[in-house]
């Protein structure tokens, strides 16, 4: 096992075991990020215990839906079908479908069905639109409050998509990139000033996709 899957399992087994493990209850943008790559990484191995891992973190997110309408390059397609960020339920469904009838997995499944939330709502807001094969998306810009932490996640509907994000200061200059091969970016930084910040969302695919935009 590589080093990086390596990682994800014992960060997997800490959530499991209610450690915070680095994920915190006040940040969902970060948490919609380290959830999406655990539950990738549960696909991958096809492992139960990390899809658990992934629900459990991912119900932390508790971010409002809010129409932010980027610029597009180019015509993109319609998906009505794709309306939400994926959500622990659909996680904890593909935990109980590679462990069918496990007693072990169904008692996880059902702890994080009826765990509370620290979650917080306040300030994080998600939007969702698709973007063409190949096409870029520049979001009009957003003001973050300097000195404060501030982030930007993408996730894309279809997992072999390629979605990279841009984030430029006021004057063009970019401040923070994540452009590795995978459906998921993030993006953060500490602004020195309260300033408007432009997020450009690219898709190195061919193929179109719906994505989500999480940011505070």
């Amino acid at each position: 096992m590589c080093r990086h899957k390596s990682t994800l399992s014992a960060l997997g087994l800490a959530l499991i075991m209610g450690l915070p493990a680095g994920a915190r209850a006040d940040n969902p943008v970060r948490n919609a990020e380290l959830s999406a790559r655990l539950f990738e990484a549960a696909v991958d191995q096809q492992d139960p215990m990390l899809a658990i891992a992934a629900a459990r973190l991912r119900k932390s997110v508790l971010a409002r839906r809010v129409d932010i309408e980027p610029q597009k390059d180019g015509a993109a397609p319609e998906d009505a079908g794709y309306d939400r960020l994926m959500s622990w339920q659909d996680m904890i469904a593909f935990a109980l479908q590679v462990a069918p009838n496990d007693p072990v997995i169904e008692k996880l499944a059902q702890d994080v069905k009826f765990a509370g939330t620290k979650g917080v709502t306040s300030g994080q807001v998600y939007s969702i639109t698709t973007i063409r094969g190949g096409g870029t998306d520049t979001y009009p810009p957003m003001t973050y409050t300097g000195g404060q932490y501030a982030d930007v996640y993408v996730e894309g509907a279809q997992s072999s998509a390629d979605l990279n994000v841009f984030v430029k200061d006021a004057k063009g200059r970019l401040v923070c990139s994540d452009t590795d091969i995978s459906a998921i970016a993030y993006c953060g930084w500490r602004p020195s000033a309260s300033e408007g910040f432009t997020v450009v969302v690219t898709n190195k695919s061919g193929a179109a996709t719906s994505y989500s935009l999480i940011t505070n």
